[in-house]
């Protein structure tokens, strides 16, 4: 299992980086993207704390990547900051997109698509055409198993398959019980409208474009 979209205690979520890598381990994970929720003011302070965890990775059996996801993030600053994390040594962006569950901001999945970013999380009701960026930009777009979030996980899985753009399922982790095992994973997409064989291969070889 490969999970590029997760949180600690340094945005929203419940775990301290090192139980969330450890209950991620006993999961049978391979890799973790640690991705806490920026915007200006936080960006640095985040990468910094979290950047410390790579202390962790000689006595682990996953590689983790430190990351962060932009988020209510106006659009016309989406490359402005997307630049700024890289430059602070962000490894892996995610944009928190247009789920229609949240209030954000229109136009931010174009904005997202549109700058070095990894992954667009929970798009929302994308557009064929946003598709296509996604695959121009190889821009990851996000089949998610978070609750509520996941409501356009179909939409999201027909469309991207038309376009050819690459898909990943993560787990927008904020709890223990966020964490899943691959075969859940596996459910998940299967759940979005993909068969066995294609929800497999999007959980074994896609995440694998980001390590």
């Amino acid at each position: 299992m490969i999970d590029l979209h997760t949180h600690t205690v340094f945005s929203d979520g419940e775990l301290i980086p090192c139980e969330l890598i450890r209950r991620a381990e006993v999961k049978g994970y391979r890799a973790l993207g640690i991705t806490d929720h920026v915007d200006f003011t936080n960006v640095e302070f985040v990468l910094t704390q979290i950047s410390k965890v790579k202390e962790l990775e000689d006595v682990l059996n996953v590689k983790i990547l430190v990351g962060v996801e932009l988020t209510h993030v106006p659009p016309s600053k989406m490359d402005k900051l997307a630049t700024l994390a890289r430059r602070l040594g962000a490894e892996l962006i995610v944009v928190h997109g247009e789920t229609p569950v949240e209030p954000v901001a229109p136009g931010t999945n174009r904005a997202a698509l549109e700058t070095d970013v990894d992954i667009l999380a929970h798009p929302g009701f994308i557009t064929l055409d946003e598709a296509d960026l996604a695959r121009d930009n190889n821009v990851c777009l996000e089949i998610t198993s978070r609750k509520g979030h996941n409501i356009t996980n179909g939409h999201v899985a027909r469309l991207g398959l038309q376009a050819k753009a690459t898909l990943v399922v993560d787990t927008d982790t904020h709890s223990p019980g966020d964490l899943i095992d691959r075969q859940r994973a596996i459910q998940i997409a299967q759940g979005a409208g993909l068969t066995l064989e294609k929800a497999t291969e999007i959980i074994v070889n896609n995440p694998l474009v980001e390590l």
